[in-house]
């Protein structure tokens, strides 16, 4: 739900500059945004989360609005001497900076960490980029594509899918916008400790190799290895959703218990019996020919019968939700996870919603995304009043 007011949310009084583009950066601030930070958003002449699809504003393209609420843009020419300094003026404001710019173009700017904490020591500076700084890589392009070929995430979707595929979501950007936050928010918490600020580097690969090992690292966390990488479960050629008779769920019988109650309800009590699924545990070395009884019994009963049955015996299920008609959806919908608001130039929008719920600072949407440069008056008049 869109707010007419600003609310007081956990991180009101926080003053963050986004000098990022695309979506790693700009997610992250937005999130901050969403949390009750003052987000500016200083935008390049040409910005690619600007491009593409639009309904009646160029520019205002749904990734643009998805990835910037919650933000005032300023639009500045880094490459302008004055243009520039006004930026500085901005960034010596902040408590905060994100920005995906590539070391060589910060240095030329002067906007490196050390060029900025001479004026402003209290900044948390959170450089993100594709690969570490001092590693042989750290200068090159770097998209998701490569992100999750590097951090090997299409190694495991090769081994489990037969074909070395791409995730279809940007998953490298995504984990790396809530590492951003996270890190922002611990090094707020020492700078308000003890006033000093500090530079926070999140290479993307870095960022999606951690995630991906905490199962996938498997066998091999012991030294010498006592089994391959990959998590079993997640990695058998059966782990997928299911036909029912009327749709795709997503149903895991996880226990012995689980495996018979599906059984049962799906017409096979035969299967029950089945000594695979009458032991104290299910046999890792088991689960691939389970998983194809799943698939076999699952047209037995609808969607919506499976649900009632599973809920009844504790079987985790889920429906699978067609993204077309995600709005239409019972959870979805009275999460307020996806509102229609008006827009004050593209008219009404879908606008996802905040999924963290805050009992005492709740976050909200103030602000739905600007035109570029839209708000650049407002925020230079305001340097005169500081």
């Amino acid at each position: 739900m869109v707010h007419t007011t600003d609310s007081a949310g956990p991180l009101a009084g926080v003053r963050v500059i986004d000098l990022s583009t695309v979506v790693m950066g700009p997610y992250a601030a937005q999130i901050l945004g969403d949390l009750g930070a003052d987000v500016i958003k200083i935008e390049s002449p040409a910005d690619t989360v600007r491009v593409g699809q639009y309904r009646t504003t160029p520019g205002m393209t749904p990734l643009n609005l998805n990835v910037n609420r919650n933000k005032r843009s300023v639009a500045l020419n880094l490459k302008d001497a004055g243009e520039r300094a006004r930026a500085l003026e901005l960034i010596g404001t902040a408590d905060v900076l994100i920005t995906n710019m590539r070391p060589g173009a910060l240095k030329r700017l002067g906007m490196t960490y050390e060029d900025l904490a001479e004026t402003n020591p209290g900044l948390v500076y959170a450089h993100a980029q594709g690969f570490r700084g001092d590693s042989d890589r750290a200068g090159n392009a770097a998209y998701d594509e490569t992100v999750q070929a590097a951090s090997g995430l299409v190694d495991i979707a090769n081994r489990a899918l037969g074909t070395p595929v791409y995730l279809p979501t940007i998953l490298g950007d995504k984990v790396s916008s809530l590492t951003i936050v996270y890190g922002v928010l611990a090094a707020l918490v020492h700078r308000n400790r003890t006033q000093q600020g500090q530079r926070i580097e999140i290479p993307m690969t870095d960022t999606l190799i951690a995630f991906n090992l905490v199962e996938h690292l498997s066998g091999h966390v012991f030294e010498p290895a006592q089994g391959p990488t990959g998590f079993p479960l997640s990695m058998n050629k059966g782990h997928r959703a299911v036909r029912t008779r009327d749709g795709l769920a997503c149903v895991i019988p996880y226990n012995p218990r689980n495996f018979r109650d599906f059984f049962a309800a799906a017409g096979r009590p035969d299967l029950a019996e089945d000594p695979r699924v009458n032991g104290e545990a299910i046999d890792g070395a088991d689960h691939e020919a389970l998983a194809e009884l799943i698939d076999e019994c699952a047209p037995a009963l609808t969607t919506a019968e499976w649900t009632e049955v599973c809920a009844k015996h504790s079987i985790p299920m889920a429906p699978v939700l067609e993204l077309d008609h995600a709005e239409d959806d019972d959870y979805v919908r009275e999460g307020h996870l996806l509102d229609t608001v008006e827009h004050p130039t593209e008219g009404p929008i879908r606008t996802v919603g905040i999924p963290v719920k805050f009992s005492a600072t709740p976050g909200s949407i103030r602000r739905l995304a600007p035109v570029a440069g839209q708000d650049t008056d407002e925020v230079l008049a305001e340097l005169a009043t500081r």
